[in-house]
């Protein structure tokens, strides 16, 4: 279970170090196997560990290919797929085109949500969470009946 937010910093090749705290499960649980795909409705990226990418792969390959938002979500999330590892350091290498998706500069902020991580620039993560909390404040944040029962 992945939770928490941590800052970290990208050197000038696009690698990054796993904090230690998830390393050993990442590395015990899937050889330190990672997927990065593009999250589609922000400019973030989803880290999956291996075995929790295959589940959610299979959930979209078995969408309907002719309803034309599911064909753009497949699309994407296993367009973008890219396979990580993490070295004996611990460290990943984010591909280009991912970082460039998210807009990454040297300062990341990983965000644990459970089975995966969410992968923001340092920026993208500020404004996310001004937006969110701005909107919680204002009324505006529409969540789904179902949720709104939960107790915190």
């Amino acid at each position: 279970m992945f939770r928490g937010v941590q800052n970290i910093n990208m050197d000038a090749k696009g690698r990054m170090a796993m904090p230690t705290k998830y390393r050993d499960a990442l590395n015990s649980s899937d050889d330190g196997q990672l997927i990065a795909t593009i999250d589609v409705q922000s400019r973030c990226l989803l880290l999956y560990p291996l075995s929790a990418w295959e589940n959610v792969e299979k959930s979209l390959q078995k969408l309907p290919s002719l309803n034309p938002a599911t064909r753009r979500l497949k699309r994407l999330m296993l367009g973008y797929a890219s396979e990580l590892e993490l070295d004996g350091n611990g460290r990943m290498l984010l591909p280009a085109m991912l970082r460039e998706y998210a807009h990454f500069d040297k300062k990341l902020v990983l965000v644990g949500q459970g089975e995966k991580f969410e992968l923001w620039s340092e920026d993208g993560w500020a404004a996310e969470t001004e937006q969110a909390i701005m909107d919680a404040n204002s009324g505006e944040l529409d969540l789904p009946e179902d949720i709104q029962d939960l107790v915190f």
